[in-house]
């Protein structure tokens, strides 16, 4: 079948490996030096891997493959050290063959235990908390947007706090005021790529379930970036979801409600 898939330049790849943790498929190994598709049937060609990419060696192209093939994922991510739990995939329309995939592995990030798809309670607060200290609000895990799965469990019905990554260092009361009650995704559109994040937000929109959107973001010019991605992926998800944007001062005020 003709459909998109991931292709790695081999004359670009210095064989660094960043590309190999933001794969939740384990679909890229490292092979004398250089990044490879592991098979065809292990990309979904949805692209979390392509703003990890320095050398620019990585692009989503069309081409003969076979098809995607999540029992084949499976026994891949378990046979690189741990069985996956809770490994599914939402299919609707996106992705050349007709088909779009979003993933809630329970081994994200290649089989990365660091990237495991959790759900959790917020901390507790202590019986006598010391004078001015602050509880975690956060209750999944990964956060990073890359990482992140579209279709894990924490997404379903739920608030979606984007939060571009300098935001919880200048706003001080960041956990109560905006991550509680909230899922989270974390990204830098200066440092990062745009056009990934547009890809991920558009499917993660589409398939999760999401009932309402607020992007935080810093009030330096380019972190209007993330906004710009959030706007686009929701109008081309073709999902009708409350969407809010607050914008944080470098000294940590709030300047657009």
């Amino acid at each position: 079948m003709i459909r998109k898939i991931v292709h790695i330049d081999q004359d670009k790849c210095d064989g660094c490996g960043l590309c190999v943790p933001s794969c939740a498929e384990g679909a890229i190994k490292i092979v004398d030096g250089k990044a490879q598709i592991a098979a065809d049937n292990l990309c979904d060609g949805l692209g979390a891997c392509l703003g990890e990419c320095p050398q620019d060696a990585i692009t989503i192209i069309e081409r003969e493959a076979d098809e995607f093939d999540e029992i084949a994922v499976e026994k891949h991510l378990g046979a690189q050290g741990g069985a996956p739990a809770g490994h599914g995939h939402g299919h609707g329309g996106g992705h050349g063959g007709g088909h779009g995939h979003g993933h809630g592995h329970g081994h994200g990030g290649g089989g990365c235990p660091g990237s495991r798809v959790q759900s959790f309670a917020p901390a507790p607060s202590a019986a006598a908390p010391a004078p001015g200290s602050v509880q975690s609000q956060l209750a999944q895990w990964p956060v990073q947007l890359h990482l992140v799965p579209v279709t894990a469990p924490y997404f379903k019905d739920a608030e979606l706090l984007i939060t571009a990554d300098c935001v919880p260092f200048a706003y001080a009361n960041y956990h109560q005021d905006f991550l509680a009650g909230k899922a989270v995704v974390v990204g830098c559109p200066k440092l990062d790529d745009n056009n990934a994040y547009l890809t991920k937000l558009t499917e993660l929109f589409r398939v999760s379930g999401i009932k309402g959107i607020t992007v935080l973001r810093m009030e330096v010019p380019c972190c209007g970036g993330i906004v710009m991605a959030a706007r686009q992926a929701l109008a081309a998800s073709g999902m009708e979801i409350p969407f809010r944007e607050v914008t944080i001062s470098i000294r940590g005020e709030i300047v657009e409600r």
